[in-house]
Parts: C-alpha cells; structure tokens; sequence
C-alpha cells in the first residue's frame, strides 16, 4: 500500500485518467473529490463489498437453477 500526505486542493493521479482531490478536512473527516472515466467504477469500499456479496448469491441461485433445470430433461 502507497501512503501519501496531501492538503487540502492537492491531488493523487492514477495512470493517465483517475484524479482524486482533497477537497476538504475537518476534524477527522476528508471529503475527497474523484474525476474518472464513466466506464470506471468508483464506489465507497462497504457498498463495494455489498455488490461483490449480492453477485456471489446471484451466482449460487444461477447455479442452483441449472440443476433444477437439467432435472427437466
């Protein structure tokens, strides 16, 4: 993991196309600002980890179908 210190107006740069700015700090709270391209997804990390949870369930219920289905024949 990279560590980096910035202040407030200061950005990080991630390859050509990511841009992430501090725009404010207060107390222990940063509001960060994020430009990326639309096809790139940017989520806060616990509704990311609820996407990752729902699509490994979807996967199990597809699963499960299948058989159900291959039962049918």
């Amino acid at each position: 993991m990279l560590a980096l210190t910035r202040k407030k107006g200061e950005s990080i740069i991630i390859s050509d196309n990511i841009e992430i700015v501090v725009i404010s700090i207060q107390g222990e709270q940063v509001k960060l600002g994020i430009s990326a391209p639309r096809e790139i997804p940017v989520n806060r990390k616990e509704i990311y980890d609820q996407i990752v949870e729902a699509n490994k369930e979807s996967a199990k219920a597809n699963i499960t179908t299948f058989k159900d289905l291959t039962k049918l024949k």
